[in-house]
This record gives structure tokens, sequence and C-alpha cells, in this order.
């Protein structure tokens, strides 16, 4: 298994959105060196006074989310990462790193549902790709442990879960050894789409974890309203082959064309624009069960050519673990 670098040394923030004024760089470059040379409470007041102007300043948040995991406060580091994923639910950085966070406290399923939703919005990610990966070693370790707490005879377990100590124990001693990589701000470019940002991989065990009381399941309601944020982020971004991944394969399509024919309809109607901008309000959640749920709420759509308001419903089903769009419905 690859060498995982240990929570601390999550790196700094690169540009992450739209260009920003030349003293507000300034400030996060300041702040940035200053985490870098380990005096994070210098680095969190410069953090501050930025905030304090731009409360919603991506930088500035996902900075004040490394000091935070920095200074040990793993808690208030989860819910700066947590809103960031609220508010900007197409940016897969924050959701990494909440999964190493989660990983450091023993909570793999929520590690493995952040992450999940990291591929979702940047399926090239391979930092979240390995990162998942190690995570169902570490799931799979715990079952074995218990299977042979049950069964202590049952040579074919002892064999796998052999597998998988070896696995993590070959990278311990360079593990230990990994120092802290701090990458300083890029400058503002003339034009700054959204950034990769470089950040932790997970910390890799140095030896077997006791297995922990069963972790509660991440709340559905919760994170069917990022996967509807998700949709219409890519919606908004134009990129239409984002947007098809949303759907499943059984999509109900309208009027009973074919998807091939709606998706041609779908890439015309994205594309034509100069520019959308869709948003989703008072959403609201109904699980039917674990595998069928709808989000009603109010979609403003504002492009070049078209502003509407209108009542929509997604008709969601869970399909190898994702969330997937089944039906689309107008009105309450």
């Amino acid at each position: 298994m690859n060498k995982m670098k240990k929570t601390g040394c999550i790196v700094a923030l690169c540009a992450f959105l739209s260009i920003s004024p030349a003293v507000h760089a300034d400030d996060i470059q300041d702040a940035n060196k200053l985490f870098k040379q380990g005096l994070h409470a210098q680095a969190m007041e410069k953090v501050d006074a930025v905030l304090a102007g731009k409360p919603k300043d991506a930088q500035a948040r996902f900075l004040k989310g490394l000091i935070q995991t920095e200074q040990g406060d793993a808690s208030a580091a989860i819910k700066t990462f947590t809103e960031l994923t609220d508010d900007y639910p197409e940016l897969p950085e924050p959701y990494n790193n909440l999964a190493v966070l989660y990983a450091s406290k023993g909570e793999y399923e929520k590690a493995k549902i952040a992450l999940e939703m990291a591929i979702r919005t940047h399926p090239s990610y391979a930092t979240a790709h390995e990162n998942l990966g190690d995570i169902y070693a570490k799931m799979a370790s715990q079952a074995y442990d218990r299977a042979l707490q049950l069964d202590k005879s049952n040579t074919s377990t002892q064999t796998k879960l052999a597998m998988i100590r070896d696995l993590f124990g070959g990278n311990a001693k360079s593990s230990r050894s990994t120092k802290p990589v701090i990458a300083a701000l890029a400058e503002p470019a003339p034009v700054a789409p959204p950034a990769q940002v470089a950040v932790a991989k997970l910390p890799a065990p140095k030896k077997p974890e006791p297995v922990p009381a069963p972790v509660a399941k991440p709340d559905a309601d919760t994170e069917l309203l990022k996967v509807t944020q998700a949709w219409a982020a890519a919606w908004s971004a134009k990129d239409y082959r984002k947007y098809l991944t949303f759907y499943a394969a059984a999509f109900k399509t309208p009027g009973g064309m074919s998807r091939k024919a709606w998706e041609a309809q779908r890439q015309q109607r994205i594309s034509a624009p100069k520019s959308i901008k869709v948003e989703v309000l008072d959403a609201k959640v109904k699980v039917a069960d674990d595998s069928h749920a709808s989000v009603t709420f109010k979609q403003i759509y504002r492009a070049s050519h078209l502003n509407s308001t209108s009542a929509k419903t997604l008709v969601w089903v869970k399909q190898d673990g994702q969330w997937l769009i089944a039906e689309e419905r107008s009105g309450n």
C-alpha cells in the first residue's frame, strides 16, 4: 500500500476559486506563510481578519480548517470543512479532508461517505480514490477481527487479516518519518478556474486497531441534500457530462423519449446559454427506505436568455452506494 501522510501534514491551500483582490491575496499568502512556519495562532488571526470582511471566502475558510487541524481541534475543523462542503459542494478537497479527520477518530463509515462525495464531484481525484481504498481495507480489518473473536479457529480469516496487516505494516516506518509538506498559495491568475489542492492522505496504523463500537450511519437527509446541491452545481457549471452522471440508467425521461434523445436535448440546452445559475432553496427530504427517497425544493434558474422559479422534486434511488436520479417532477 502506498505511503500515507499523517492528518497533521495537510498542506496549505492553493488558488481555490476566482480571482481575489491584491490585498486579500496578500493577507491569505501571509497567513499561509505563518501556517507553514508553525505559527498557527498568528496565522489564525490573519485568517479571521480576512473572514471578517469576506465571511464566505473559500480560501480563508479552507486554511482555517487546516489550522484548526494542526492545533488539534478536530471538532472545529470538521465543522469548518462541513460548512465549506455545504456552500461549495462542487469542490472535492474539503470532502477529502473531512474523511481524514473522520478516519483519525475511527469513524470509517463517515470517512467513506465523504470520499465518495469527493469522487462524485471530481471523478479523476486520485488522492480520494486511494484514500477510499485504504478505508475499505481498514473496515475489512475490523470485520476480520470481529470474525476471529467469534471463531478463533477460522484459518481463512486469519490469513486475510494477516495480509491486510502486512499491507499497512510495511509502510509504518516511512509513515512515522513523513514530514509536513507545506505549499505556498498560488499567485492570483488573470483567469483562475477552481484549482485542485494537494491534501493529506489517510494515516497508516502502526498496529492493529481494536474493534470500536458500531458507528451510526450518516444522516440520509444530509447526504441527499449534498448530492442535490452537487447536481445543481454541475448544471450551473454547464458541465453536461458530469450533470448526466447524476441520472440512473432507468431514469424516467419526459414524454417517453429515448434516453439518447433526452441526453442530446439536455446537452443542447446546457451548452446553448452563455451562463447558467441554478439555486436549490427550501429543500425538504422524504426517505421511503434505505434505497428510495425524494427531495422537493424551490428551483431558481437564471440564464443569459431566461429566468424562472419553480417547484421541483427529484426522486432518488441508491445503487451501488450512490444516490442517482430516477425521476424529475415539476410542481409540488
